[in-house]
């Protein structure tokens, strides 16, 4: 499968990124997700970057919030992301001790995720999946719970123990402070999606690219891994029209709230 896979990618062209759309998806008979693209080299990276960067010039979207609020809002990503790696410093070295005394391996782990405009980036988390997680994607594949292209699923092989209440604790997701405070990441906005993801993007889902991805956003709020795809990107689209200082204070506020309550949680 892996080989395969490789193969397809070298094969891409940009014309065949920006033009794919969800009938490109291949289903099974339970409605499930199967990727036809599961891994992608620097090469095919860079196209994928330039097909959603040309495909943005022709959205309609008007993306909201000038250069002030652009201002302030680097401003307290910064201040905010500082604050919280040191305050959670030890938490955080604890958690990765855990993580490396269960099996040996990195307790870190890092993805290629896709931000503003086509910008590939790599996103860290606290591993909470098995050292060859990635390996065995193409194996579980098509057990996709959700109804789009994002995958997630609770019974997921590969998640370590530790891993799950990470997971459900949203603990896993500490590393990304770093990616904010690096100018990779805001405090509130999109989540990063994957390149396998991003690749059957329509250019309407493509909007949710038009600002730099986020630790949270609207449809986080509303129950995260619950909110269904479409809805989750039409509710990231109304985000980035309506975005403002006071916008984003309260999806932190809001943020939190359903963290503290788990709710969503996969």
């Amino acid at each position: 499968m892996a080989a395969d896979a490789k193969t397809k990618v070298k094969s891409l062209t940009e014309e065949m990124i920006t033009e794919v759309t969800l009938s490109n998806m291949k289903k099974d008979i339970n409605g499930e997700t199967n990727y036809p693209i599961l891994e992608f080299d620097e090469q095919s990276l860079n196209l994928l970057s330039q097909g959603i960067h040309e495909t943005l010039k022709y959205s309609d979207v008007k993306v909201g919030g000038g250069i002030v609020y652009r201002f302030f809002k680097r401003l307290a990503d910064i201040v905010l992301s500082a604050l919280g790696l040191a305050i959670l410093f030890i938490p955080m070295a604890v958690i990765a001790i855990i993580v490396f005394l269960q099996d040996g391996g990195s307790p870190f782990f890092s993805q290629a995720r896709i931000t503003e405009k086509g910008k590939v980036f790599r996103m860290y988390k606290f591993r909470s999946m098995c050292v060859d997680a990635e390996e065995k994607f193409s194996q579980i594949q098509k057990e996709n719970e959700t109804d789009g292209l994002a995958f997630k699923n609770a019974n997921d092989p590969r998640i370590t123990k530790i891993g799950g209440f990470l997971r459900k604790t949203s603990l896993d997701e500490l590393p990304q402070l770093w990616n904010v405070l690096r100018g990779d990441m805001s405090i509130i906005g999109p989540r990063p999606p994957l390149p396998r993801e991003v690749v059957l993007y329509t250019p309407a889902h493509m909007n949710r690219l038009l600002v730099k991805g986020g630790l949270a956003c609207t449809a986080q709020c509303e129950g995260r891994s619950d909110v269904e795809f479409e809805k989750w990107v039409e509710s990231d689209v109304e985000y980035i029209k309506k975005r403002g200082l006071w916008v984003d204070f309260k999806l932190i506020v809001r943020t939190l709230w359903v963290v503290i309550r788990k709710k969503g949680a996969k």
